[in-house]
């Protein structure tokens, strides 16, 4: 075994998992800490239980004298609940989220005490928006921001603060982070999938869009990470040399979880329970050390703000048990890196899935006419998904032959894809009796007993139908949900629109009925998407060439993935489905191009301090142990020295020409970070910072690797993956 430099044994480390244990079902002490729809009906009255209700189902105003009303039975609740404190709590463009909190305590004008919280400070707080990132959307010495209160998620007590979901707006209304946009695309969804469906069930009067993410994470011992500094300043390690095992056994996916872990999941679970997220799924994946969670599906927008919570939660408790958690997309060479699979449907408030075929030809109509729109959707904009899942860590993950390629294609099964073949040869305009019999019973109405096995999964294919869901497989672990989310929900809300829009036309113009018309408009649009679908591996140079036939895009890194932004055609999609303004979309481009340099300026920062700080004097020091081993031999054994002392000097060598390139090219790196960093254009900054100081890391982190192999254990200055990668 390999020994242990660094330990960070705690209690929580010692403890058996079997010595914790619940006293209640976790059934009971779900959301505890929500102010849920039990809560409001306990705690506020009927008149204002009622417009947070018609505020959540319809988007209908809350006037402020209801606002009061709602404040103060939240606040009766909160303090009831051990709460000190209240904040407003948003997603800012960081990625992250953010709060500041006040207390619930305040004076009167006579001098005495009392809690106090009211509608005003429910609704709308004013923090300072100076240092969040905006993309020019404010002026630095303009400090004024404004959060407005979310009522479709509710309010949840961590610790003993009452947390208020929020937009964040500028001053002049523009949004200055994720979730606001995310709430318009979903407001989008709603309205063109409820005018679809509605050809199939008139009860329908709202569609939800659905989310399910999959959280993929590394845990390392707190104390072994906190000997990194590329680990601490990055999230990630910029060198280290591959172990002897590694995940080339296969024995860690799905394996017995290690007791100190699986202390923290029982922990994390109990919280998440009490805060109202619903995780179900544990278990360890690929990568040694490497483990995922998964809830059962939530309205996308609360889910959203779930996957936010859970990862602050996480950190937390994990610090608790001795851990660090790592969210990086790639934290070790070598091994898999983490995904947030993003698992999306839409379901109807008649509790249809619209991704989930039925048991009539009628409901696998329906079934079709949302699946073939979605496909093509991914087809119309797929350049701009792939825009959604960019940053600095994934680009170390798409592509990797562990994760999907940087090119958008939609995995659909052999099956489905033979329907869609005899769907595109149906012949155009009105249908014959037996052509409506022959769609409706041997065609559609045989989808259910095709998709009973259909349940192979293509884990090379980016966007994947799974059964009565698609899975966006792209995302990376650290990435906040709602920048997928928004852009899928609005190109899929357009293209329902266009779609409803021709149907109506051809009922309306050329006297088709209904199925009729929708399974012309459906032909057409399998015939113009064909090229998203491939079935095939992802991996492959031939795909690559495929795709590149087909007019796909293959943006492989961060600037030329976002371009796409400022396209027209992104622009007036945003405009249109309201949104994102264009000074919106623009901000957004430059705050993810600017996040982009300064992470890998930060990263280039750090390996340098790490060769001339860390690495280059260990190496020295153990060179200096070697001549003076070969000092001694030559002292006492004269010119016969030479022979016995010949692995010694081919170390010194070998350690000499590593150290010189090293140093030479973190040199180059330096000065290439200089070049870069003087260049005005920010996607020129972000294209030189790709193009030419990230290869240094590579070439630099070859040179540190060799070196830790030849250098003495003992000598070396950081915990090596061996002792990273595996808990005990």
């Amino acid at each position: 075994m390999p020994k242990r430099r660094f330990s960070a044994l705690t209690e929580s480390q010692s403890r058996n998992p079997q010595q914790i244990k619940e006293k209640v079902k976790r059934s009971e002490l779900f959301a505890k800490k929500v102010f849920n729809d039990e809560k409001m009906m306990q705690f506020l009255t009927d008149e204002a239980y009622e417009k947070v209700k018609a505020a959540i189902f319809s988007g209908k105003k809350i006037e402020r004298k209801i606002a009061d009303q709602i404040a103060e039975g939240m606040k009766a609740w909160a303090l009831s609940m051990g709460a000190t404190h209240y904040t407003h709590w948003f997603q800012p463009l960081t990625g992250a989220t953010a709060e500041k909190h006040d207390a619930f305590f305040d004076l009167l004008p006579d001098g005495r005490a009392m809690e106090k919280f009211g509608g005003g400070q429910l609704v709308q707080q004013e923090p300072d928006a100076s240092s969040f990132p905006s993309g020019g959307l404010r002026n630095t010495f303009e400090a004024r921001g404004y959060t407005a209160w979310d009522p479709t998620s509710p309010a949840f007590i961590y610790k003993t603060t009452l947390c208020i979901p929020t937009i964040f707006v500028s001053y002049t209304g523009e949004a200055l982070d994720n979730k606001a946009p995310l709430l318009r695309a979903l407001h989008a969804i709603d309205e063109a999938a409820t005018g679809v469906a509605q050809y199939f069930d008139k009860n329908v009067r709202k569609v939800n869009a659905t989310l399910g993410w999959e959280q993929e994470y590394f845990l390392v011992d707190l104390a072994l990470a906190q000997s990194r500094p590329d680990i601490l300043m990055t999230g990630r390690t910029l060198a280290g040399s591959a172990p002897a095992k590694g995940q080339q056994l296969d024995d860690h996916y799905f394996g017995v979880i290690p007791a100190r872990v699986l202390a923290f999941m029982a922990d994390l679970e109990m919280q998440c329970t009490q805060l109202g997220i619903p995780v179900k799924t544990r278990h360890n994946e690929v990568a040694p050390n490497q483990f995922e969670l998964a809830p059962v599906f939530e309205e996308a927008n609360l889910s959203v703000d779930h996957n936010l919570l859970l990862m602050d939660v996480m950190e937390e408790i994990a610090v608790k048990h001795g851990f660090r958690v790592l969210f990086h997309e790639k934290p070790f060479a070598g091994i898999n890196g983490s995904g947030k699979h993003n698992n999306w449907s839409l379901a109807t408030d008649t509790g249809v899935n619209l991704l989930s075929p039925g048991t009539t030809p009628m409901k696998n109509l329906q079934f079709l006419t949302f699946f073939i729109n979605t496909i093509k959707a991914v087809d119309d904009y797929e350049e701009l998904l792939r825009s959604s899942i960019a940053s600095a860590g994934n680009d170390h993950r798409l592509g990797a032959n562990e994760a999907p390629p940087a090119i958008l294609s939609i995995f659909i099964g052999k099956q489905l894809s033979d329907v869609l073949d005899e769907l595109e040869g149906v012949s155009k305009g009105k249908l014959s009796p037996e052509e409506k019999t022959e769609l409706k019973l041997n065609v559609v109405g045989k989808i259910p007993e095709i998709l009973v096995d259909n349940t192979d999964r293509n884990r090379t294919s980016p966007f994947a139908f799974t059964g009565n869901k698609f899975e966006m497989r792209g995302v990376g672990s650290a990435m906040n949900c709602a920048k997928p989310m928004t852009v899928l929900n609005t190109i899929v809300a357009k293209r329902l629109n266009a779609f409803k829009k021709e149907v109506d036309t051809l009922i309306d113009k050329k006297n088709l009925k209904k199925d009729e018309a929708v399974f012309n408009v459906l032909r057409e649009y399998i015939k113009t998407s064909k090229r998203i679908r491939f079935d095939g591996d992802g991996y492959g140079e031939a795909w690559q060439k495929e795709a590149q036939k087909r007019k796909l895009s293959n943006n492989k890194n961060t600037p030329q993935a976002l371009q796409v932004l400022m396209s027209k055609e992104s622009v007036d999609l945003f405009k249109e489905m309201d949104v994102l303004s264009e000074s919106e979309l623009k901000a957004r481009y430059e705050v993810e191009l600017e996040a982009y340099v300064l992470h890998l300026q930060i990263e280039g920062r750090v390996l340098g301090e790490m060769v001339y700080n860390h690495i280059i004097p260990s190496a020295v020091v153990y060179q200096n142990e070697l001549l003076q081993n070969i000092q001694g031999l030559k002292a006492t054994l004269g010119n016969n020295f030479k022979s016995i002392s010949e692995p010694q000097l081919e170390l010194v060598e070998k350690i000499g020409n590593h150290l010189k390139e090293a140093k030479r090219l973190t040199d180059a790196m330096i000065e290439a970070r200089k070049k870069a960093n003087a260049v005005t254009d920010l996607h020129q900054k972000a294209s030189a910072y790709c193009n030419d100081v990230k290869p240094y890391f590579d070439e630099i982190r070859n040179h540190v690797d060799k070196l830790e192999r030849w250098v003495a254990d003992k000598d070396w200055p950081f915990a090596k993956y061996r002792e990273l990668l595996f808990i005990n």
